[in-house]
């Protein structure tokens, strides 16, 4: 199959998606949770039905909540609105106060803090590891620019969804969306990494044209790459289907995440080699002129 000469189709395909998400993301931006604006989170225990649930938690002046199920017999409570909530629920008959928990607005730039400094370093430790290990490659650092954008790409994919999401259903990020994110940022890496590997054992023992020798590279690691991912997205899907709504975003940003890492592993990171190669082989034969 000839992945690496369609690139300028693979490329369309990210674009087409990427541009007008990231666009509708810097209009919408995302729908933040308590984790993030602050608040205050409920967990309780109880019997009764969502319904009623849901009319005590009204009854009590509280306008803007996230109810979601943590199992038979429980429901999280996630409010920003400054409302003494705990008496109210303990005295409604069959309902008990597990936990509560309050979230200030520091505590929420902290976590926002530390996940874009979580991403930052996950970066630079992929592009030293990347570059140490291909050191025996030329120009062995755009393997590691090329893993860079790979994870940015599955990470913004997962952002711009979960954006819509947001704006179209009130899906908000928690702190679950971005372990999620960084998840994803984890299988990227390994996906694009499996990849890059067969094309650095194939780069130091064979000769001839880069682009073949990337294009062959994928084709011989690109059954290894699908049945891997789709035996993932399987699991996370029957734990979509199948699993409490307390999980469900988490779960959707997994899937987001797998679906989109698989493909830019084998049709954006290393089809971008080639087009590096080429951008500097044009360079060089340009300067020499």
């Amino acid at each position: 199959m000839d992945i690496v000469g369609r690139r300028k189709i693979w490329y369309g395909i990210s674009a087409g998606v990427l541009i007008p998400g990231i666009i509708l993301l810097a209009i919408f931006g995302l729908t933040l949770g308590v984790d993030f604006t602050g608040g205050t989170v409920v967990n309780v225990s109880t019997e009764l039905p969502r319904a009623e649930i849901e009319e005590i938690v009204e009854d009590a002046g509280v306008s803007d909540s996230l109810i979601t199920e943590t199992g038979e017999d429980g429901f999280q409570i996630r409010f920003r609105d400054d409302v003494e909530i705990e008496p109210i629920l303990n005295e409604a008959e069959g309902v008990s106060v597990e936990r509560l928990e309050q979230v200030g607005p520091s505590v929420s730039r902290d976590l926002t803090t530390n996940a874009l400094w979580s991403l930052l370093a996950v970066s630079l430790a992929i592009t030293i590891y990347v570059a140490f290990v291909f050191r025996k490659v030329e120009h062995p650092t755009r393997f590691g620019g090329m893993a860079i954008v790979a994870l940015l790409h599955d990470a913004l994919f997962v952002l711009v969804a979960f954006s819509v999401f947001g704006k179209l259903f009130g899906v908000e990020v928690d702190a679950f969306i971005v372990t999620a994110v960084l998840t994803v940022i984890g299988f990227s890496v390994h996906d694009t990494i499996v990849v890059f590997d067969r094309i650095r054992e194939n780069l130091l023992r064979k000769s001839g044209d880069f682009a073949e020798v990337v294009n062959g590279s994928i084709n011989e690691v690109m059954g290894r790459s699908l049945n891997t991912s789709i035996t993932t997205i399987l699991v996370l899907l029957a734990l979509f289907l199948l699993g409490g709504t307390s999980t469900t975003n988490f779960i959707l940003a997994l899937l987001l995440g797998m679906f989109s890492g698989t493909y830019s592993s084998i049709f954006i990171a290393s089809p971008l080699l080639v087009s590096w190669n080429n951008f500097q082989v044009s360079r060089s034969a340009g300067k020499q002129k």
